[in-house]
């Protein structure tokens, strides 16, 4: 294949939710359809057998949520499919966010029983700042749910987004026995298996209106079924791919994941429709995906994918140009050469390694420490920078120190990885040397940093949580000890060495900012252009 065929063959997206709305049950399953698992593990009532394939770490197998962001990639129908699982759970929403950063297109799920719930707001608010194209997938249609027209005026009326049903489910609310697509208008009924999802689903297929259908649904529900039909002709939005790339319309789709109800023909539909890899905005130029020299941005750091080697696995999302195995590249914020030795890809923990990669790709490559979440990779004669990622302002502290003093300097190697990571924020007090101030922006980070020292590193942790509940960064050069009513702050560095003033609440900041008129206090750090 040309190098224009390979990029154009690209689909690069994250799948969305609150948690338990399914979204590693979905990844699964788009896993099982694209021939790269043949059973799928992440049953619920068969927890005991197999844990899902893309949550690899200890800690989600137990808790049976996900942690991190996986990276996974499989082939379908002549296209190369990147999914990006991303942590439903609030407290790890940053990493959600990084993610979404590296991703062309979304899907977002929403649970049939209880709609758009508070975290796919937030993370549906992420995607339409970046203007990527957003496909909703409503899961567990295999239970009693809600109407389905209430859930088009629901994503309406809090997403500020109009959807277009691309097919509608078949049967009465609870028991619905198929799926009509109105594109084809042909209706799909699925037979029930024993096999609770592990594998794929059979299914007839045949015009709405031959009478061997009728007769199957039965006269009432095929009436119901030709009614709402009718009604979405009617008064429904027309379907228009210019308005699904620029986010403004959501093409929607019925399934459950759970029992591979609907998956397949929601996959081929959003792999027609999904846009290829998009150009991505540098500070230099806008870097478009066929440009030949090569350019990516790191988006993702995972320590310790392998707990006997303490590896460090850098995820780059490839921007412009071909990547090949071994390849020299510079990285912008250091100004060093670096050789790209054993890239890989990656289904949860099985590795494979990758001789060659394209724009919309996503790739793990070892590193030393040289590497940090945000930074820029390009090839020596075309320099292009991307733009820092932003920071969340954390709104949980704790005083972490090593419970045994003699393991201060894994200690200090485990948090400074965790740190890169991104999976804390980690300050350093002024005068303390031998603790850290770590900052999160939901407390379930918490129990993970302990967990993994804990496990990764053999360091055991007292941790004393700290009355902050507000974090601002001071602008410029300020001598610290002029600033006036800090008597309930604390003042640290961040890990660029900026300094942050640690404050209980939104009132005594607002105070220490009235005592201070010349000092310029920031919600989040100044990105740097």
């Amino acid at each position: 294949m040309t190098f224009l065929e390979e990029v154009t063959r690209r689909r690069t997206f994250a799948i969305i939710s609150h948690p338990d709305a399914g979204k590693t049950t979905l990844t699964e399953k788009l896993l099982l359809y694209g021939g790269a698992i043949h059973l799928a593990g992440s049953v619920k009532s068969r927890k005991t057998q197999k844990y899902a394939v893309s949550d690899w770490m200890e800690i989600e197998k137990q808790r049976g949520i996900s942690v991190t962001s996986s990276v996974l990639q499989f082939d379908y129908d002549g296209h190369r499919v990147n999914i990006l699982d991303t942590p439903g759970h609030q407290d790890f929403s940053e990493d959600t966010y990084r993610t979404l950063m590296a991703a062309d297109s979304a899907v977002m799920l929403i649970d049939v029983a209880k709609g758009v719930e508070a975290q796919t707001k937030k993370l549906f608010a992420v995607c339409k700042e970046r203007g990527i194209p957003i496909f909703t997938f409503v899961n567990k249609i295999d239970h009693f749910g809600r109407n389905p027209f209430d859930l088009m005026e629901e994503i309406e009326n809090s997403l500020g987004i109009r959807a277009v049903p691309m097919n509608w489910p078949v049967g009465i609310n609870g028991e619905y026995q198929g799926v009509y697509d109105r594109e084809t208008n042909t209706v799909e009924l699925f037979e029930k298996d024993e096999s609770h999802g592990q594998k794929k689903l059979a299914s007839t297929k045949g015009d709405v209106h031959d009478p061997a259908f009728r007769e199957l649904l039965g006269e009432e529900v095929h009436q119901s079924l030709i009614d709402d039909i009718e009604l979405l002709d009617v008064a429904g939005d027309a379907f228009d791919l210019d308005k699904v790339k620029a986010g403004e319309l959501t093409p929607m789709f019925f399934g459950s994941a759970m029992t591979n109800f609907g998956v397949k023909p929601f996959l081929e539909k959003f792999l027609e429709l999904a846009p290829m890899p998009a150009p991505r905005v540098a500070r230099e130029e806008t870097v478009e995906p066929t440009s030949e020299d090569f350019s990516a941005f790191v988006f993702k750091i995972q320590a310790n994918m392998n707990p006997n080697h303490h590896d460090r696995i850098v995820f780059m999302r490839i921007c412009s140009g071909k990547f090949e195995k071994g390849m020299n590249v510079l990285h912008q914020q250091s100004g060093k050469t670096l050789r790209l030795s054993q890239p890989q890809q990656f289904l949860a923990t099985e590795r494979t390694i990758v001789d060659e990669a394209y724009p919309g790709d996503i790739i793990g490559v070892f590193d030393a420490g040289t590497m940090g979440v945000g930074d820029s990779l390009c090839a020596s004669n075309h320099k292009v920078t991307f733009s820092d990622f932003p920071v969340f302002p954390p709104e949980f502290f704790a005083r972490v120190t090593p419970k045994d003093s003699m393991k201060r300097k894994q200690f200090l190697k485990g948090m400074t990885q965790l740190a890169q990571e991104g999976a804390v924020q980690i300050f350093e007090p002024l005068y303390s040397m031998d603790s850290f101030v770590v900052g999160a922006v939901g407390m379930l980070q918490f129990e993970v940093l302990q967990y993994r020292l804990k496990h990764e590193y053999g360091v055991d942790l007292v941790n004393n949580s700290l009355p902050y509940g507000v974090a601002r960064w001071i602008d410029g050069e300020v001598d610290v000890n002029s600033l006036k009513g800090m008597d309930n702050a604390m003042i640290v560095k961040d890990n660029r060495g900026r300094l942050v003033v640690l404050i209980s609440n939104e009132w005594q900041m607002g105070w220490v900012v009235e005592r201070n008129p010349d000092v310029t206090f920031l919600h989040t750090p100044k990105i740097e252009a």
